[in-house]
């Protein structure tokens, strides 16, 4: 009896990808705001530093965080910081990046802000 040769693939050995996440939300006080700036293809950018607050579950107890993070925002979120105040209270979602290709310093880079109204 003759058998055709057959040909199959055999499965990769490669570890499926996975889907890096990166995905920050973060609540605080605005304590750092520097000035509007643009870069040289015209975009504004603004630096400014995020004090965060909080109470949040770890090992079956509570842990206070208290946190300073150095953020940068784009476009449309840069002018909108421009315009606020020192001490206003802002939800910040983005993602983290290192500084620079240089510096290993994380940057926390604002996508979405949305302002809170103070008590």
């Amino acid at each position: 009896m003759h058998h055709p040769r057959s040909r199959c693939s055999l499965p990769s050995r490669r570890a499926p990808e996975l889907t890096q996440k990166n995905r920050v939300v973060m609540s605080g006080r605005l304590v750092e705001l520097d000035t509007l700036r643009h870069t040289p293809a015209g975009v504004s950018v603004l630096k400014f530093r995020l004090q965060h607050d909080s109470t949040q579950p770890q090992a079956g107890g509570e842990r206070k965080v208290s946190c300073e993070i150095a953020a940068v925002a784009f476009e449309r979120e840069a002018r909108l910081l421009a315009a606020a105040q020192l001490g206003s209270h802002v939800t910040v979602t983005g993602f983290i990046a290192s500084r620079s290709r240089a510096s290993r310093a994380l940057v926390l880079h604002a996508s979405q802000i949305e302002f809170h109204k103070q008590d």
